[in-house]
């Protein structure tokens, strides 16, 4: 695919024309008090999984509504005092998979929180991990198959309203293991889980980093109707059948947009886009960059990829970009 969005000289420039809604923080603050209603009640089960060098655990907590989420927790073998905690987020599909999977921040020698993602980990073809082992209990409204228009009639429905929730519980489960230190937390992810993070990255105070990898969830009006590769194509297709609803839908995306999460960013980020990523548009990526409220910032841009991004070849700027990190 050749490229298709704006040139690289308007990306840097773009802002997107996502509406905020007046209530937004409002929303935000309502929606978390009520999960902390729910005492967080982190299980941490050891699992043998014959690996020598990492040590891996189960984990359940409680997310939204008090459902339990589960996660993976690796720490370095042998570690005895708290260390830099990385948390990640998943891509669009996929699972928390193994324990012996996902092994790469554990053995920079930090520790490790997968999150798993409720209702999905049947993505293999996404290439976004394996299976997944949380189940999304709440019931919606009609919807195109797949989760971006599940609950979409009304923000307080919409699934990413549980999951954006799942993910502040995950981080706070995270930082309350006795080995973890809450205060050099960072987040990460790629796609979906980058979208996420940049949530996070507005609604979780104290981190020290964030890292969204070619970020799904961003600019919902311009992505909706500039790709028709899913998952934005989700949208475009329920509203093909539910017609007349546009309006509302849009309401409803603004409270997820990560444009409005980024506008709040608290801390330093590392983003990442394709330029010929028509799943993520590298314009809907900007603007979520451009929005980043934190002067510390900065964006590595894979001219010739599409929405596989940097891949490997990112992971290590990450790696490298987190160390000189505080």
């Amino acid at each position: 695919m050749a490229l298709f969005d704006l040139p690289l000289g308007e990306l840097r420039t773009y802002r997107s024309e996502s509406r905020e809604p007046e209530d937004f923080d409002a929303f935000w603050d309502k929606t978390l008090q009520q999960a902390r209603a729910h005492e967080l009640d982190a299980r941490f089960e050891p699992v043998e999984c014959g690996l020598s060098t990492i040590e891996v655990y189960d984990v359940t907590f409680a997310g939204f509504g008090g459902h339990p989420v589960k996660g993976w927790l690796r720490l370095p073998a042998g570690t005895t005092q708290p260390l830099p905690l990385v948390v990640e987020f998943l891509g669009y599909g996929g699972g928390r998979g193994l324990p012996h999977e996902s092994l790469l921040w554990a053995s920079t020698g930090r520790a490790h929180f997968l999150m798993d993602t409720r209702g999905q980990g049947s993505g293999w073809d996404r290439g976004w991990g394996g299976a997944g082992a949380t189940a999304d209990p709440v019931g919606a409204a009609p919807a195109y198959p797949g989760f971006m228009t599940r609950g979409v009639e009304a923000p307080e429905n919409y699934y990413y309203r549980r999951v954006f929730t799942d993910a502040v519980r995950a981080v706070e489960a995270a930082r309350s293991h006795p080995l973890t230190d809450a205060s050099r937390t960072a987040v990460t992810g790629v796609s979906q889980g980058g979208g996420i993070a940049i949530a996070v990255g507005a609604l979780v105070p104290g981190l020290v980093a964030i890292a969204p990898d070619v970020p799904f969830l961003c600019d919902f009006p311009r992505a909706v109707t500039l790709t028709d590769r899913p998952p934005y194509r989700e949208i475009a297709l329920f509203l093909k059948t539910h017609r007349g609803r546009s309006q509302e839908v849009r309401r409803t995306l603004s409270y997820f947009d990560a444009v409005h999460f980024a506008a709040r960013g608290r801390a330093p980020a590392l983003f990442s886009a394709a330029l010929e990523d028509r799943t993520c548009p590298p314009s809907t990526v900007f603007a979520a960059f451009n929005a980043w409220a934190h002067e510390d910032k900065a964006i590595r841009v894979y001219d010739f990829n599409d929405h596989e991004g940097g891949g490997p070849f990112h992971e290590a700027e990450k790696v490298r970009w987190l160390r000189s990190q505080p």
